[in-house]
């Protein structure tokens, strides 16, 4: 699954959480295995950690490195990166 894909993923997944508190709670508890049972591929022994924002708190997640950049993402990694923000997310594009 690509990254836009994903996101598409995600973004059913977190509205299905603040539609459903039963969802919402199993999702907090256990992770990777609600995740599953949506068909999201999660590899055995991957731990996925979920944190809710609040009005009070917001949680930056610094994503992996990759092992390699593109000229033009290096030029844009180096320029501080794209940042875009969604809903007290904010997201670092290369």
């Amino acid at each position: 699954m690509d990254r836009k894909e994903m996101r598409k993923v995600l973004a059913k997944l977190i509205a299905k959480a603040w539609a459903d508190a039963r969802f919402k709670a199993k999702l907090m508890a256990d992770p990777a295995s609600a995740l599953r049972a949506e068909g999201v591929a999660i590899p055995e022994g991957m731990r996925v950690d979920v944190f809710e924002n609040t009005d009070e708190r917001m949680h930056l997640v610094i994503p992996k490195k990759p092992d390699e950049l593109s000229d033009e993402a290096l030029d844009v990694a180096a320029a501080g990166g794209k940042y875009t923000w969604e809903d007290n997310n904010c997201f670092i594009t290369w």
